[in-house]
């Protein structure tokens, strides 16, 4: 992912942000061919420090099932276009229209496995945690007769995070008044994404304190 250096980020709890906020992501991995292989789905976040690991599984029908090795995450976060308009200098600096965004990349070693017991723990961990999302209760019971046959349907996955690319495209490389505009501009749109997007500029400047008002 290109990241110019004003934008880059290290602190991992923005990574924790991202995938609490959207744990459903884009694995890609090379194809027999040597061709991409993307998947979309949701993923279990696991960190301790800046030891990560992301957990899911696929359809075995899926050709990516048989896939081990090195691959790839792309994780979304907020984005959404910034008009030139809303900048007080944009005749005195020359503004150009933008494209604002959260977003993080993941390179590690991709794990398959499928021995019944793991998949199994991975069935019942995964539907534990997203039901708790939706405030429902519903569990993977793999004793059950009529559970139990989904997991010879799946393949289950442990990416080994080795290398994490975060980019904050906030509007930090404005002066602190065309930040402000931004934010008030996206507000006023009256949009879930306009609004997320505003947030995320809003605690980005909250967290920097001075560095976000160049």
């Amino acid at each position: 992912m290109f990241s110019q250096g004003a934008f880059a980020e290290t602190d991992l709890h923005w990574l924790d942000r991202l995938l609490d906020r959207d744990p459903f992501v884009t694995l890609l991995t090379t194809g027999a061919d040597g061709l991409p292989e993307l998947t979309r789905l949701p993923v279990l976040y696991r960190r301790q420090g800046r030891q990560i690991a992301l957990i899911g599984h696929w359809a075995k029908a899926n050709p990516q099932s048989r896939y081990s090795g090195r691959a790839k995450v792309l994780v979304n976060g907020p984005q959404g276009y910034v008009s030139a308009s809303w900048y007080p200098d944009k005749e005195s600096a020359a503004r150009v229209p933008t494209w604002n965004y959260a977003a993080a990349e993941l390179v590690g070693e991709l794990h398959r496995f499928d021995d019944a017991a793991a998949l199994a723990q991975l069935l019942s961990d995964t539907s534990d945690f997203y039901e708790a999302r939706v405030g429902q209760d519903w569990r993977f019971e793999p004793e059950r007769d009529d559970h139990r046959p989904s997991l010879r349907a799946i393949v289950g996955f442990r990416l080994d995070v080795q290398q994490i690319q975060i980019k904050l495209k906030l509007s930090q490389n404005h002066p602190q008044a065309n930040q402000l505009a931004v934010i008030e501009a996206l507000s006023a749109l009256d949009t879930p994404d306009a609004r997320e997007l505003a947030q995320w500029m809003q605690l980005y400047r909250s967290e920097r304190g001075d560095q976000a008002d160049a």
